[in-house]
């Protein structure tokens, strides 16, 4: 048997429409895998989710993102709610530093017995 040969067109007599059409199919696959890698991390992540949701049952690929959305707005309500409490205990515990403050100012100038001072500060530290 003669030996065959295939006539392989060196890559610089293709046309660059020839090279995308050649190119896309391969892009295509690196971008679904890339899609499908991440979709698989956030099944691993939000596996505990994924048991709270839908016990004993098979993720299709649209569940496991829904699943990550509602998680994801879930954790940033809960975020905001922590946030808005952390800085109104803030802003109470400057108003209260304010006013004893003020208070601290008002007794020096006024002739207050040294009794009562001492009983009203020992009152606004507890």
């Amino acid at each position: 048997m003669a030996p065959s040969t295939v006539f392989m067109e060196p890559d610089n007599l293709l046309t660059p429409k020839e090279k995308n059409k050649l190119r896309k199919p391969v892009v295509e696959k690196m971008r679904r895998d890339r899609i499908n890698s991440s979709i698989e991390q956030l099944k691993l992540l939000l596996e505990k989710e994924f048991q709270r949701h839908q016990p004993n049952s098979k993720l299709e690929k649209a569940d496991i993102l829904e699943v990550a959305v509602s998680y994801l707005k879930q954790q940033s309500q809960l975020q905001m709610k922590r946030s808005f409490h952390k800085s109104s205990q803030f802003d109470f515990r400057e108003g209260y530093s304010r006013c004893l403050q003020e208070a601290f100012h008002f007794l020096s100038l006024h002739k207050v017995r040294t009794e009562t001072q001492t009983k009203l500060l020992s009152h606004f530290q507890k």
